[in-house]
């Protein structure tokens, strides 16, 4: 099989970094495999994939030691831009890659600056747009949409001209769970049908792991594993826990094997032991034989004034639809509450009338105080030259990041700015709300379990948190109030338990392994039932 991508004993540092961004890294990627890259925020998976786009060295800099052959070139003498013809990439910022003014514009440029024919053109824009759902985009202003549905135009710009070698960087994650399951398909047909190689870099492994054929983990820079999905994951287990899928922690923390690729093979694991379908357990009752309220039930119920709240408020364009429509939401001190929708729905656009950003046509907002936004491109809040010059020391802390004070924040990891910027809004007294919008992009596992512990404390001390994600194990483990909006709409507003077991997309992996049963959410919750049913088949069972 021919390499596609070959490293040789590759070690890169960034301009004025106290240690290197990779470690001798050696690598072959061969023609027509899809691989995917884990590890923690500032692992090197991002700058892994800016060596293949030759990114690094000729655009950051710094000091650069080993071999890069990128589809027969040598990254050493040839640039991105010659490197383009063979590789395309999409970045964690696609906003910083789209140039132009339209959808069909920005499509088309790639094969427009290659001289390609107006027909060819015309045909590969058509394809790409209808490959990815975006074809009612077209005629847009690339201005006017949403995180989710620039990156899908970014991902057709990188897709039009057929590479042979497709760079990925958290591809899926500003994508609504349909969007981003129908991309990893897409990649996967592109993969099989087209023989183009895809080297993936993502945190939410649950997501791509069944289409991959290896899992490359990186750790401080070095590649500390280089698996085929199962054998990964056994390695996961024992040495990087917080890399697991959801399924093969549930299934690991049960007593039960394989580690599954996938819902599929878990599910297999379970029907071979005779747990599917798993049995719910009873509702426990509370005192008066009723089933207990969840705590956000009972503040409503208490009459208790609203933290931020949206009363009949809409947003109309001039000639367009509407992009809400009579929303109303109240959010009470201390609530913590995960915002849910498909890309477009306008999840970015109430978060923004909440703040104050924009002003509704119809209808108000009242807050009870100074309302804090995290908007989705962390880089709009990042001025200054060093981290440390952002925000204070102690919001640094908060944040996890007091480490990277005297680094650029342009040189840290995708996950490092999102935090970054959070520690940006948060310096100061605590607000009367905090809105965050797709928080978790870019981040791994455990820096999303440090973002829950905070604004779990922020809630605590009355701070009402609403976030936007796409993430719905993120949305499980922090709130306890969900909310779907479609179309501008509220149609769905309940516990996290309900709205988030038993469904298709808007589902956790281990609710969609159990299918709902007991609303287990998390892997934990999943695997006490599992043990729990275990231990009645091995009682029945019994001469």
């Amino acid at each position: 099989m021919t390499d596609v991508l070959r490293l040789d004993g590759v070690t890169y540092a960034y301009a004025g970094a106290a240690a290197p961004a990779l470690r001798d890294v050696s690598l072959q990627v061969g023609e027509g495999e899809l691989v995917v890259l884990a590890g923690g925020s500032a692992g090197g998976k991002s700058t892994l994939l800016r060596v293949a786009a030759g990114l690094v060295p000729h655009f950051h800099g710094g000091t650069f030691a080993g071999r890069a052959v990128v589809g027969g070139l040598d990254t050493r003498r040839h640039g991105p831009g010659e490197l383009a013809a063979v590789a395309a990439s999409l970045f964690q910022d696609p906003e910083t890659q789209v140039v132009l003014t339209t959808v069909r514009a920005e499509l088309a440029f790639p094969l427009e600056n290659r001289g390609a024919d107006a027909l060819v053109v015309a045909r590969a824009v058509e394809e790409v747009a209808l490959a990815l759902g975006i074809e009612r985009l077209l005629q847009r202003s690339v201005a006017e949409l949403s995180g989710g549905e620039l990156q899908r135009v970014a991902l057709g710009a990188a897709l039009v001209a057929r590479p042979a070698l497709l760079l990925l960087d958290e591809p899926t994650s500003q994508l609504d769970p349909v969007a981003g399951d129908e991309l990893l398909w897409l990649l996967r047909r592109l993969n099989e049908e087209w023989g183009t190689t895809v080297l993936l870099a993502e945190h939410r492994l649950e997501r791509c792991l069944a289409h991959a054929d290896r899992l490359v983990v990186l750790q401080d820079g070095a590649v500390v594993c280089d698996d085929e999905p199962r054998g990964a994951l056994r390695w996961c287990a024992e040495h990087a826990p917080v890399l697991e899928t959801p399924a093969a922690r549930l299934l690991r923390r049960a007593g039960l094997g394989p580690p599954p690729r996938g819902v599929r093979e878990a599910r297999a694991t379970l029907r071979a032991q005779g747990l599917l379908p798993v049995p719910a357990p009873p509702v426990q009752p509370g005192p008066t034989g009723r089933s207990v309220a969840s705590p956000w039930r009972r503040r409503r119920r208490s009459g208790a004034p609203s933290a931020l709240a949206a009363r009949g408020v809409w947003q109309e364009l001039r000639g367009g639809p509407a992009i809400l429509r009579g929303v109303d939401l109240a959010l009470q001190p201390g609530e913590r509450v995960a915002l849910l929708g498909r890309n477009g729905a306008g999840k970015s656009t109430l978060l923004r009338h909440l703040a104050g950003l924009d002003r509704p046509t119809r209808g108000r907002v009242e807050a009870a105080g100074r309302v804090a936004l995290l908007l989705q491109n962390p880089g709009d809040y990042l001025l200054a030259e060093r981290a440390g010059e952002e925000a204070s020391a102690q919001a640094l802390r908060l944040v996890g990041l007091d480490h990277v004070a005297q680094r650029d924040p342009r040189d840290l990891s995708g996950g490092e700015r999102q935090r970054l910027a959070l520690a940006v809004v948060l310096d100061g007294p605590p607000p009367a709300a905090l809105l965050l919008d797709e928080p978790t992009r870019g981040m791994d596992r455990g820096a999303k379990a440090v973002l829950i512990d905070h604004l779990r404390r922020l809630a605590a001390r009355e701070t009402a948190v609403l976030v936007a994600t796409h993430d719905v194990e993120f949305a499980a483990a922090l709130a306890e109030r969900a909310v779907l909006l479609a179309d501008g709409v509220v149609i769905a507003d309940g516990a996290v338990a309900e709205l988030l077991s038993g469904g298709w997309h808007f589902s956790t992996e281990t609710a969609r392994v159990l299918n709902g049963a007991g609303r287990a959410l998390t892997p934990d919750e999943g695997a006490a039932l599992l043990r729990g049913n275990l231990s009645m088949l091995e009682v029945s069972s019994e001469p």
